[in-house]
């Protein structure tokens, strides 16, 4: 992604879409911090594409976890142990 100040921004705007459109990200900022970014619109098809890739992605993930052998219980047990109340 590349950054851009944003008075240089506004003067190129154009030309900054274009880049957007030809898929292009662009970080706009103000004394050298990011106030903005411009991004290319995923359209609805390819967003749920995307969720469902990362849904796919984390649940593959976990079929290569091994398994604890712990119970539910047991899980929630261990995570609350050594907590002071």
């Amino acid at each position: 992604m590349r950054a851009i100040e944003s008075t240089e921004a506004e003067a190129r705007f154009d030309e900054l879409l274009d880049g957007v459109l030809s898929g292009e990200a662009v970080a706009i900022t103000r004394d050298g911090k990011v106030v903005a970014h411009l991004i290319p619109v995923r359209d609805e098809d390819e967003e749920q594409a995307a969720r469902t890739a990362a849904v796919e992605r984390l649940l593959e993930f976990r079929r290569q976890l091994a398994p604890t052998g712990m119970t539910d219980e047991e899980i929630l047990a261990a995570r609350h142990e050594g907590h002071r109340w």
